[in-house]
């Protein structure tokens, strides 16, 4: 019979840890809760105009004054930057062209959460405070979860559970923790998107399917989400056709994949045509905006062309070298992140993953093969011993690092050459993801956002794991790694909190 994932041989550990993650998730949480407030009590805000709450301009309520209206103010004032148009949108819905930036998921769940759970609190804060306060609720909650499954797919992923723990730790200080603890999108997508993955690694599609296509709901770079079922797809397509001469059921997996695929990038789709019914049907030719009139009216890239300069290559100016040093650690870990993967499996990157050994298309079915769960007592007896011994494996790999050898070398286990932790062939995935954003970030978007941007890469903290518990040499860069976590939560804290340019 055979055994799920969710009772592997380290299962008592991994309570034991999840434990421990759900710890650090909810003190980091509190941690920033109340080094926001000390910046706000200390320093006076660069822009002082969040509590302004004009009437919104189709079907405007009003509230009697609130009972405590010194708790109101101080739960508006931490209403900063993006902050203002989604809980605005919650409040107003899409009132202008520049709020269709905001992608619905998060103004709809602090609509749900105002009206529900925090509606009694109206009376006494006023319901923009009420509105405030559900997105903190929402975002906070939302990244303590995210934690807990960011642990769950490091397991699966590492093999590794010491690994997987140094990593979500990491991620619950991570550089952009103040958007996680702020009203920003961030923590739902992390959730969804690493949710997602957990669930497409564990083998739920259809579970997986609806949470990568929700975060394409909380983010528009979550249509992004869609390449894992594309790599999923190509594999299992290539196993059906070339391995088990089966073309017709090669064709339904393309099929099936592709129709995956497009379900995830629904969300974002139907928010556009969302957003050309109210912007551009039944107006006149001269009150169309110029996205209206295009092939591909595209509300999205318009709103950050025209509102933000978002562009390839129009951030590359002199004056934008502060945001460019900013930005550089989390691009420089994720270049690094990525340059070793490639040094360590070069075979495997060039061939997409299809030049995996065996070992690694046995324990990667789910990804590599059509093939679910059912598998032999025999198989399984294997896995869960290459499990147990993980640890010491990926110990031994740490040591390569500082010894200077091959980083492509493989751990023997029972006379077979197996690629183990970060340099896993599963990994693949998730560095062409990363890959591919960090090059967006780069040279297309403003780059201060790529701290931001970045910071739900699962394999960025994979690796930061992989260096933090590496002997010798490598300790330094360990250290420099937490110390430039602390440092921007600190940095981030202050200056978001207080209405200063941050990421």
């Amino acid at each position: 019979m055979a055994t799920k994932i969710s009772k592997s041989p380290w299962e008592p550990l991994n309570s034991s840890h999840i434990s421990k993650v759900l710890k650090a998730a909810i003190f980091s949480r509190f941690l920033l809760l109340i080094l926001t407030i000390l910046w706000r009590s200390l320093l006076t805000p660069y822009d002082t105009s969040a509590p302004l709450n004009p009437t919104c301009l189709h079907n405007p309520s009003s509230f009697p004054p609130p009972l405590l209206p010194f708790l109101a103010s101080a739960v508006e004032n931490g209403v900063v930057w993006d902050s203002v148009y989604f809980v605005r949108i919650a409040q107003c819905g899409y009132e202008y062209e520049q709020y269709y930036a905001f992608l619905p998921l998060l103004p709809a769940c602090i609509f749900a959460f105002s009206r529900t759970v925090f509606a009694p609190l109206v009376p006494l804060i006023g319901y923009r405070a009420v509105l405030a306060l559900s997105g903190y609720f929402v975002c906070n909650v939302a990244f303590i979860f995210a934690a807990i499954y960011f642990y769950k797919l490091s397991v699966i992923i590492l093999k590794d559970p010491n690994a997987a723990l140094q990593a979500s730790v990491l991620f619950c200080f991570n550089p952009a923790s103040i958007f996680y603890s702020s009203i920003y999108s961030e923590s739902l997508y992390a959730l969804l998107s690493v949710g997602g993955c957990y669930y497409l690694i564990s083998g739920s599609n259809n579970i997986a399917v609806l949470w990568l296509a929700l975060s394409g709901f909380a983010r528009s770079n979550g249509v992004l989400n869609a390449g894992y079922f594309g790599f999923q797809t190509m594999h299992q397509a290539y196993d059906a056709f070339s391995g088990k001469k089966r073309p017709f059921l090669a064709l339904w997996i393309i099929i099936s994949g592709a129709l995956r695929c497009i379900i995830i990038f629904v969300p974002f789709i139907a928010f556009q045509a969302y957003g050309y019914y109210n912007m551009c049907l039944g107006r006149s030719s001269d009150e169309m905006r110029p996205w209206c009139k295009a092939r591909i009216p595209l509300l999205y890239n318009y709103i950050q062309s025209h509102y933000w300069g978002v562009g390839f290559l129009r951030y590359f100016q002199f004056k934008q070298l502060p945001n460019f040093l900013l930005a550089s650690p989390i691009l420089s870990l994720a270049v690094c992140s990525i340059i070793y993967y490639v040094k360590s499996r070069p075979e495997i990157v060039r061939s997409l993953g299809f030049q995996a050994s065996v070992e690694e298309k046995s324990s990667m079915e789910v990804i590599f093969s059509f093939q679910k769960s059912h598998r032999s007592n025999e198989t399984q007896f294997s896995e869960e011993y290459s499990s147990r011994k993980q640890e010491n494996h990926n110990l031994k790999l740490r040591k390569k690092i500082t010894q200077g050898g091959d980083h492509a070398e493989g751990i023997t286990v029972h006379g077979s050459s197996e690629k183990l932790g970060y340099t896993s062939a599963f990994i693949l995935p998730f560095i062409l993801h990363v890959g591919f954003m960090v090059a967006t970030a780069f040279f297309v978007m403003h780059v201060q956002v790529a701290t931001r941007f970045l910071s739900a890469s699962p394999s960025l903290y994979w690796f930061a794991s992989l260096i933090l518990t590496s002997p010798g040499r490598s300790k330094k860069w360990g250290y420099m790694i937490w110390a430039y976590c602390c440092a921007y939560i600190l940095l981030g804290s202050l200056l978001f909190s207080n209405f200063y340019p941050f990421t």
